[in-house]
């Protein structure tokens, strides 16, 4: 059954209003879309890579330039030295995880930051060595936390602990958290747990999470892949030990842009604290005078372990000038407004199927810019039907098609097209 003309007026007319009153509507013109066969690419995959800020390759030529032109002196020499260089994204990356500037580093990948937070926070004895996360998290993080277990000698079977939502559910509860947690209160190491759930877009209660943990005597990690640029973690207020993040999602810094830590500033000054040391990360009074004994420098910084990757550190601070331009508090006011319209426009198109659903919960405070389609049937053969259409979305094996529309280059009307695109394509597929 398809969906009557009349109801994508009435979203298109609904769009057209909501367009027209968008403070961050010009903001869009800063992004390059995409080049396709269709006349209008519809992109909603910023949780996946983020469009290209259209000033990204400038600041990365400077830097070349710069290179060319100055060779090593470009470490003092250059626009922006290359010595310094990454500190000029604490303040914007303060910004976006609701840190202390001193918190915050831009540094290697996700995982291998995780890694190296796992390293000094995850400190496992006998009988406290289990981690607990939630269930069908993002493999990478699965990936890395089983193996710090076999690294220790335990059994990741035994010791990574999952919660999962109930049968027929999606969403898991915060009852069901804190339940997990007090119940291995004397076996818990670490509380290692997505911000928001890469496959239902579920945005977990971090206060909540961190102050239980923190309770009976756990750590509390968190991996902000899918929150950072997206929703604000506010990490400093939460009290988390660390947390990590890429980039290359809502942060709009390319495929596989520099990523990111957080060190609440509780542990700033913590000397006992192992860690994986590099020289990047000793004081920077000391670090060039090749001393062989570590002085971290005090904060996230002391965790660095090589010089910054100068060029795509450079693409990363064209989107963060962008951010701190826009402001994360509008930002999050529009992607509450996107994700909602989104929301009712899935859900008119969905109304007389059982067959499709969405499974992001319906709250608008346990999400972000992200809703995911389940379907029982033909999930595969619409998400084709949607890329012939130039709309580019996400599938999720074994059946979800993740759509986000990002709040700094995607209208109303990309959402008002993306209803009428999805109910033609529902018609197409059918059997």
């Amino acid at each position: 059954m398809s969906t009557p003309p009349d109801l994508h007026v009435a979203h298109a007319e609904r769009a057209a209003a909501l367009d027209a009153a968008d403070p961050l509507a010009t903001f869009r013109d800063r992004f390059i879309f995409p080049d396709t066969s269709s006349d209008r690419v519809l992109y909603f995959t910023g949780n996946s890579l983020g469009l290209q800020p259209s000033t990204a390759a400038t600041y990365v030529q400077r830097e070349l330039d710069d290179w060319a032109r100055l060779a090593v002196d470009g470490h003092l020499s250059a626009r922006n030295p290359w010595w310094s260089y990454h500190h000029q994204f604490k303040e914007p990356l303060a910004m976006i995880v609701g840190g202390k500037p001193q918190e915050v580093v831009a540094m290697n990948t996700l995982t291998v930051n995780l890694h190296l937070m796992l390293a000094s926070f995850y400190k496992p004895t006998q009988e406290r060595y289990k981690v607990l996360m939630v269930g069908h998290e993002f493999p990478s993080d699965r990936y890395a936390v089983a193996s710090q277990l076999q690294w220790h000698g335990f059994d990741p079977h035994e010791g990574l602990l999952e919660v999962e939502s109930a049968p027929g559910t999606f969403e898991i509860t915060d009852e069901q958290i804190v339940s997990a947690i007090e119940s291995h209160a004397d076996s818990l190491a670490l509380v290692m747990i997505s911000a928001v759930h890469y496959y239902t877009g579920q945005l977990f209660p971090l206060d909540l999470i961190t102050r239980t943990a923190h309770a009976v005597g756990a750590m509390v990690g968190f991996d902000l892949a899918h929150a950072a640029g997206n929703v604000q973690p506010d990490l400093h207020e939460v009290g988390a030990d660390f947390a990590v993040w890429c980039s290359y999602k809502y942060l709009n810094s390319g495929p596989g842009g520099v990523g990111g830590a957080f060190v609440h500033e509780r542990h700033a000054h913590r000397t006992d604290l192992v860690r994986l040391a590099g020289w990047w990360g000793n004081d920077e009074a000391t670090r060039f005078h090749m001393d062989h004994d570590f002085v971290p420098t005090p904060g996230a910084d002391g965790w660095q372990l090589s010089n910054a990757q100068i060029l795509p550190m450079a693409a990363h601070k064209a989107s963060l000038d962008i951010f701190m331009e826009a402001g994360m508090d509008r930002i999050a006011r529009k992607r509450d407004q996107l994700t909602a319209f989104a929301w009712d426009v899935i859900t008119d198109v969905v109304a007389d199927r059982t067959d499709v659903r969405i499974i992001t919960p319906a709250d608008p405070s346990r999400r972000g810019a992200q809703l995911s389609i389940q379907f029982d049937h033909h999930g595969r053969a619409v998400f084709d039907a949607l890329t012939r259409r130039g709309v580019i979305v996400d599938w999720r094996v074994p059946n979800v098609i993740r759509m986000a529309p990002a709040p700094l280059y995607n209208s109303f009307a990309d959402v008002a097209e993306f209803g009428k695109h999805l109910a033609e394509s529902l018609v197409e597929t059918a059997s």
